[in-house]
């Protein structure tokens, strides 16, 4: 069941911001957009609407004197440039009030906000959503997200680190004492100045070496023993 919205702004540059952020959100339908609360007010009243983003300041109609004349109840989010209305918004009781330019951030708990209540509404229960555990480094400007499970080992080289998983590599500048103390030490553990490895990716020990997948990586003197210890126990 998708929650339906409808959006309603004299400015396109307005609605197509909204349209690109709801790209994100599966859950969601956009079922009209207009550029004139009249045209808006006639839909709104003849469909099913679970909640309309409204501009406050529009030709021929107020999204004030809009909501007003709504005839059932659905959720309205105001999205305006202006800050001083927020008083008036919250007497019409409005589900949230947006100042443009909207950040995706504030955007995404105004999401959360009509899920809320559309899943209250609808007597809808929702499993918690289990979070699996991940890092975050910064890769070209950027930063990425890899799930702590997806991590086979970490190499030192130097200024910068290499993280190894089973598709791909990632370099980053960090070191590698910093980046293993992220890591849950019941899972991973050095086993060299320039290695810490996942514990349940190891395939095999022969020697002074490990076995992860296709590759082979040194233990170093000064931690055999307790490598061995650990990962043989």
């Amino acid at each position: 069941m998708k929650i339906k919205c409808v959006l309603i702004d004299d400015e396109p540059l307005a609605i197509k911001v909204l349209q690109n952020y709801f790209n994100n959100f599966a859950d969601f339908e956009i079922t009209a957009t207009f550029n004139n609360a009249l045209e808006a007010l006639e839909f709104i009243n003849n469909n099913t609407v679970d909640a309309v983003f409204l501009d406050i300041n529009m030709p021929m109609m107020t999204g004030f004197e809009l909501i007003r004349l709504i005839e059932y109840k659905t959720k309205i989010i105001i999205t305006t440039a202006f800050r001083e209305f927020a008083a008036e918004s919250y007497d019409l009781d409005v589900l949230d009030y947006l100042v443009k330019p909207i950040p995706l951030p504030r955007f995404i708990k105004c999401i959360h906000k009509i899920e809320a209540d559309f899943n209250l509404k609808n007597n809808i229960k929702i499993e918690p959503h289990k979070i699996e555990p991940h890092i975050f480094i910064k890769v070209d400007k950027k930063m990425v997200k890899i799930t702590i499970d997806e991590i086979l080992f970490i190499e030192g080289m130097k200024e910068y680190i290499k993280v190894v998983t089973s598709d791909k590599t990632y370099i980053t500048h960090k070191s590698l004492t910093s980046l293993s103390e992220e890591l849950p030490a019941d899972r991973f553990m050095r086993i060299h100045k320039s290695y810490t490895i996942a514990i349940d990716k190891v395939k095999s020990i022969e020697g002074n070496r490990i076995q992860i997948l296709s590759y082979t990586l040194p233990i170093g003197r000064n931690y055999s023993k307790d490598v061995k210890s650990k990962i043989l126990e």
